[in-house]
């Protein structure tokens, strides 16, 4: 839900954790669906962010976009991720008055078309904080936000610790009106999990944990309501703030890191 004028409402919490003191779990690298043609993925193995896939939005998202039209409160650099033993890690720090933290994207550079595309993630935690894992249509230049479509695999935000939303935003249906699903988790804060959104010409199922979540399967393919016919980029940031973040942030809980172990995109069954 990193997109314009999304407008939720919830309650507030606060989790704590210490950065630089967790553990990086093994995955082996061993492909969750070995069945499936994998078609692209970034699994963090190097020393720095492969930049022929991906690029870095920087800055509070003016003039165009002040607050990344959510009315967030951090600004993005390319300083606040590193990668680290096969994972990325996009840490969000309180920097004077400022909050800082990192925005990539695959935009111009990879776009996809149907299939699988996961992530398995360990979550930030702390009153404010607002990880994300999705897609914008590639078409987003030429039509705007929300007609280009977005596919939100995964939101987190802090003052609603145990619950994941999974999204979708049309010209039909975005920003408080989307197609949307809020699961409950107890233990999302805890350890690695992924989370992946199933796509094809007339639905999309979103799941954690291979556990299905939500399906959206429209009455009707209109391109107000099913803009899903056309390539979308990926996207990760970690939020702070804003109108789904919260407006109530909590200052010591940072630094927090969104330590992201793999990105994957696997053919349609």
């Amino acid at each position: 839900m990193n997109h314009p004028f999304l407008l939720l409402s919830g309650l507030a919490a606060v989790a704590l954790a210490l950065p630089g003191c967790f553990n990086l779990e093994a995955t082996g690298k061993t492909p969750a669906h070995p069945d499936r043609a994998l078609i692209w993925s970034d699994e963090f193995d190097g020393d720095a962010l492969d930049t022929t896939d991906w690029n870095f939005e920087l800055g509070d998202g003016c003039p165009n976009l002040c607050g990344w039209g959510n009315a967030e409160k951090q600004l993005y650099t390319r300083e606040n991720h590193r990668l680290v033993d096969g994972h990325l890690i996009i840490t969000v720090r309180k920097e004077g008055e400022a909050y800082t933290s990192t925005r990539i994207t695959t935009k111009d550079k990879r776009a996809f078309k149907y299939g699988r595309i996961e992530t398995r993630a360990k979550l930030p935690v702390g009153q404010g904080l607002w990880p994300a894992f999705w897609m914008l249509g590639q078409n987003i230049d030429e039509v705007g936000w929300p007609r280009c479509g977005e596919i939100d695999i995964l939101e987190y935000v802090g003052r609603e610790p145990g619950q994941v939303f999974t999204t979708l935003h049309t010209e039909a249906a975005h920003g408080d009106s989307g197609n949307s699903k809020v699961s409950r988790f107890a233990d999302i804060e805890e350890g690695f999990h992924r989370f992946a959104a199933e796509w094809t010409e007339k639905e999309i199922s979103f799941f954690v944990d291979d556990q299905l979540v939500y399906t959206f399967k429209p009455e009707s393919y209109t391109e107000a309501v099913w803009p899903f016919d056309q390539p979308f980029y990926i996207l990760f940031n970690l939020a702070v703030g804003g109108n789904f973040g919260g407006h109530n942030v909590d200052d010591s809980v940072f630094p927090q890191e969104y330590i992201i172990d793999y990105v994957r995109v696997y053919a349609a069954e």
